[in-house]
């Protein structure tokens, strides 16, 4: 038997077909082979059609019954990962009425931003967990007064991951730990928030019914079958956001273990028990995957824009020709580049700096001394001085960080870049080579949260290396300390 995990981004779909008995990844795939297209109408927007997911995922779904050959009556399940608290709205047939308000659009700050000052810190905490920020209520009401026609057409909003799932199935439906990353979830009712919709004039018939993870939440549609290939009657039963779905894939699950991500954007994802914590507005919290209120666990996601899409651009605009060539360019320059700072943050709001737009900037540049392989190092330094700033701060914040893993991609190949967290943080990172599709499928069979042969399956079939701190780090402070200062020059002129 077999368990098939999709993993809905933001630059391509995923899919991967896992053998149940041992969770072992039979084959992964992605569509398109290269990114789909993000639209900015304005300045510091992000769009998708949905339905261009739609079409990525069932192309790869048949790849991956066309390139496997298996018996599709052998798979027994299916599990979703999805870009976080993006936003579609749909009218009473099922269509989008719109493009796709995505995770990283940045329209909806000033409406989050007003929300948290007439609700008040207190409140916001105390239910929500968190400022409604930028996140998918407020990218709702933000429809609602500059799209009133449109609003008025919704039948239901959705998270992507619900969107691919009504594909699938032909039904609406959504889960409590999705609600929460769309800052939709009251924590302390253990109900949707239909106090922050109506301090929006928001319709709180537009909310889907709510399905629970680990049990059936749809069964794939006879339309569903002829588009994907996929046996009628095939079981939906899991589905959460990119980082949820990432920590559950490295087996982070206890208070105390964090999973880190260095892709387009930078996460640091923390599980805890703790409810109680002073940082809402630069912090995410969310329902991790194995939250109840017997066994409230919590993911703390503090998220850097500005991460390997620094260092992409990099590759797009400079002379190396991949990324392998700047990681051994970058190998040959000094730690702290001599003097030269990149503060990485190109990629619109930083919510670890309030929503502030910093941009990227490099500071410090000498036309006679700096070459690309400066360029290069002072890029992988940057980004991961900015995962060791936002660390300090969840620590600060009552989050312990005792075990740190992370997958063998995007920036954790880089030695630099993953040597330089580990030794500033004074923790080993942990590499398992692994996928969100793999974690999204193997998910899928999990009974009544009985993660045991889960996570023996993780450290049976995935686990690389670890990157452990170096014993002289003081050359590591210096320079870390030399970024700070840049960064907080730059934080008091924003």
């Amino acid at each position: 038997m077999y368990y098939l995990g999709l993993d809905i981004g933001s630059s391509s779909v995923k899919v991967a077909l896992v053998e149940a008995s041992t969770g072992k990844n039979i084959l992964c795939v992605n569509e398109p082979p290269n990114e789909m297209e993000i639209q900015s109408l304005q300045v510091n927007w992000a769009e998708q059609d949905p339905e261009t997911w739609w079409h990525f995922t069932c192309k790869a779904i048949k790849r991956v019954l066309s390139e496997t050959r298996i018996d599709v009556s052998k798979i027994s399940s299916i599990g979703i990962s999805y870009q976080m608290h993006g936003l579609v709205i749909v009218d009473d047939k099922g269509a989008p009425l719109r493009n796709a308000i995505i995770w990283c659009d940045s329209r909806a700050v000033d409406i989050g931003k007003n929300a948290f000052h007439d609700l008040g810190k207190e409140k916001c905490a105390t239910h929500l967990l968190n400022s409604p920020g930028n996140f998918t209520a407020s990218k709702l009401k933000w429809v609602k007064d500059n799209e009133p026609e449109i609003y008025s057409r919704i039948y239901k909003y959705m998270l992507p991951g619900d969107y691919i799932a009504y594909k699938l199935s032909g039904n609406i439906n959504t889960t409590a730990n999705g609600l929460s990353e769309g800052i939709l979830w009251d924590y302390e009712n253990n109900c949707v928030a239909n106090w922050l919709l109506n301090y929006y004039s928001l319709d709180t018939g537009l909310t889907p019914d709510i399905v629970e993870n680990f049990t059936q939440q749809a069964v794939i549609s006879p339309i569903a079958s002829e588009e994907t290939g996929l046996s009628i009657g095939l079981a939906i039963t899991y589905r959460a956001g990119d980082q949820p779905n990432n920590a559950l894939t490295l087996g982070v699950l206890k208070p105390g273990q964090v999973a880190a991500t260095g892709g387009t954007s930078g996460v640091i994802y923390a599980v805890t028990e703790c409810r109680k914590f002073d940082e809402i507005s630069k912090v995410n919290h969310f329902a991790h995957i194995n939250y109840s209120k017997a066994n409230p666990t919590i993911g703390r996601l503090l998220n850097i824009n500005g991460a390997g899409i620094q260092f992409r651009w990099l590759l797009n605009n400079m002379a190396a020709s991949s990324y392998e060539e700047m990681n051994i360019k970058a190998e040959e320059v000094e730690i702290g580049c001599d003097g030269l700072v990149i503060l990485p943050f190109g990629n619109g709001a930083e919510r670890m700096f309030d929503n502030k737009i910093l941009g990227t900037q490099i500071k410090h540049l000498n036309l006679n001394r700096h070459q690309d392989a400066h360029m290069y190092r002072a890029a992988l330094e940057g980004i991961a001085f900015s995962f060791v700033y936002g660390m300090d701060l969840l620590k600060k914040d009552n989050t312990a960080i005792d075990v740190i893993r992370a997958g063998n991609d995007n920036l954790f190949r880089s030695s630099i870049f993953a040597t330089t967290i580990a030794t500033l943080i004074g923790q080993k990172i942990d590499i398992y080579n692994t996928t969100g599709a793999v974690g999204a499928a193997r998910a899928s069979g999990v009974i009544n949260q009985d993660f045991k042969s889960f996570e023996n399956n993780i450290i049976a079939n995935d686990y690389v290396m670890s990157y452990y701190p170096i014993t002289e780090s003081s050359p590591y402070k210096k320079a870390y300390q030399h970024w700070r200062n840049a960064l907080e020059i730059t934080l008091k002129s924003k």
